[in-house]
């Protein structure tokens, strides 16, 4: 019998820690341009922020392919990228990440209100009619604020199952693809957690520029973080569930597309902090504990693919003989 602790089934920290630092290297470097020139007012901050997505993926595979941590035929079985086995688990679970994230966003819509932190109005929608008419030219016709909104729900599941998807593949394939299983060897929570505090400082250089909540100081990226380890426990659930990194890169697709919402549904005249409304905002964060309670309590997180002798698969014990 070979244990889940046998050398076999390790990542070396040394190989860990180098992928974090290349991560994290790799994005001050492409958001190095924001910092020399405009900031978030930069021609090509969208573009650089879009490469800057991509360098988790960037520097799994450069630790793969330089400190060999797993063997040549393993690395796409152990990366979570084929093959989708169990398929109707995969399945199941991906269209999970689809849909999954609206829900805990509107839960945290719903919590952020109950706090008082945002008025909203479900009715007129005042406030996003607000913003629709100022961002149209003098002598267009506003459109009807509940059509566009319910356009714009519908058109989710679909961004995030395609253009979304493959921005969050650049990071998903780095944080759960590489990192979650590398540290999984230490156990389930001390993966997920330190993964997603991880997570949230990679994006420091551009929150420290005023992304996502406007801060420009340390408090933007402690609000970072904790939306990342929140929303990260959840992320690694899937990809721990699933044997598969694709439900995660689904979910971060639909995560991204929904978290806005708030916008649509607050009160004309008002104003929300997204570090408090936010779905990476303490709303947020209360919004994914609750549902964490419910996996936790159901048994989810013990449930793993990995541990539970699924043939081939890198972290589950193998017998030999």
């Amino acid at each position: 019998m070979i244990t889940q602790d046998s050398p076999r089934n390790r990542i070396p920290l040394t190989a860990t820690i180098a992928f974090v630092v290349l991560a994290c290297g790799l994005a001050w470097l492409v958001a190095l341009p924001l910092w020399l020139g405009d900031g978030l007012n930069h021609p090509l901050a969208g573009v650089l922020i879009s490469v800057m997505m991509f360098t988790p993926a960037l520097a799994a595979v450069l630790v793969i392919l330089v400190l060999r941590p797993v063997p040549k035929g393993e690395r796409l079985r152990f990366l979570g990228m084929w093959p989708l086995r169990p398929a109707k688990r995969v399945i199941w679970l991906s269209v999970l990440g689809l849909f999954g994230p609206l829900v805990v966003i509107v839960l945290s819509i719903a919590v952020a209100s109950g706090f008082g932190w945002v008025e909203l109005d479900l009715i007129g929608f005042s406030g996003f009619n607000e913003t629709l008419e100022a961002s149209l030219p003098d002598g267009i016709p506003v459109p009807p604020a509940g059509l566009v909104i319910a356009s714009q729900l519908i058109a989710i599941p679909f961004a995030a199952a395609t253009i979304n998807a493959v921005m969050a593949f650049g990071e998903e394939l780095g944080w759960r693809g590489f990192l979650v299983p590398a540290l999984r060897q230490y156990g389930t929570w001390p993966a997920l957690l330190i993964s997603g505090a991880i997570w949230g400082l990679w994006h420091a250089p551009v929150i420290l520029l005023g992304y996502n909540f406007g801060r420009t100081d340390v408090t933007g990226v402690l609000f970072m973080v904790g939306g990342c380890v929140a929303w990260g426990v959840l992320l690694g659930w899937l990809r721990l569930r699933s044997a598969s990194v694709w439900p995660a890169v689904f979910a971060h697709g639909a995560m991204n597309a929904a978290g806005a919402m708030v916008g649509l549904a607050y009160a004309a005249g008002t104003t929300f902090d997204m570090a408090l409304a936010g779905p990476l905002g303490v709303a947020g964060w209360i919004a994914c504990a609750l549902v964490i309670v419910v996996l936790v309590l159901t048994g989810q997180f013990r449930n793993q693919p990995e541990l539970d002798g699924g043939p081939g698969r890198l972290l589950s014990p193998r017998r030999e003989g």
